[in-house]
């Protein structure tokens, strides 16, 4: 039997697969890349409450979707990604690792020097799918501070499980995380309310 979980946001409705953390939980899989609908109406909603910002930054892959079109609707140029190798054009690399949730094992990302100078000195808008351990944005924050950007705002579609308590981020809906119960159905994790 595949569970799921509905999820209603900005408008949408998506059904999600439930994949098991481990016997005994499991987290609702939400992958936005390539889901433009979405992505267009999150980004308006999250752009009504980023406070003023010269770079949004997101680690490579899932958050590249809504980087693009949140820098649109701030009326940004570009928007800058780390990446998750170094790859030959790169000079200068700095780099910090993250352990994730949907990611087994240590990895890196990282940012060359020409992204580097694009951060130096600027207020940086660290952007996201969904925040969960806050493990990846922990990494891209590290980054942009050794660029020597200043992190104004840190935004997501979604906070996962505990990170809806947390005061220093700005997203659109909660995602639970799933308990599985007796008979083999899963119900939603309850969390506090944001402090």
């Amino acid at each position: 039997m595949d569970h799921t979980y509905t999820l209603k946001i900005c408008g949408t409705e998506r059904e999600l697969p439930l994949v098991p953390i481990d016997e005994h939980k499991a987290f609702a899989s939400f992958v936005v890349i390539g889901d433009t609908e979405l992505v267009e109406r999150a980004a308006v909603k999250l752009a009504e409450q980023i406070p003023p910002v010269d770079v949004v930054l997101t680690a490579e892959a899932k958050g590249i979707a809504l980087a693009y079109e949140l820098s649109r609707q701030l009326g940004l140029k570009e928007f800058i990604v780390a990446r998750k190798s170094v790859k030959s054009y790169m000079k200068n690399p700095i780099s910090a690792s993250v352990h994730s949730i949907t990611t087994k094992g240590e990895q890196h990302i990282y940012l060359d020097e020409t992204d580097i100078q694009k951060v130096a000195g600027k207020r940086v808008c660290i952007v996201d799918d969904v925040i969960s351990t806050g493990e990846s944005l922990r990494a891209v924050e590290e980054l942009a501070e050794k660029a020597g950007g200043n992190v104004v705002c840190r935004a997501a579609i979604l906070a996962e499980g505990d990170a809806a308590r947390r005061k220093d981020i700005l997203f659109l809906e909660e995602l639970p995380l799933f308990e599985k119960k007796e008979n083999g159905e899963y119900a939603p994790i309850k969390t506090e309310e944001k402090a």
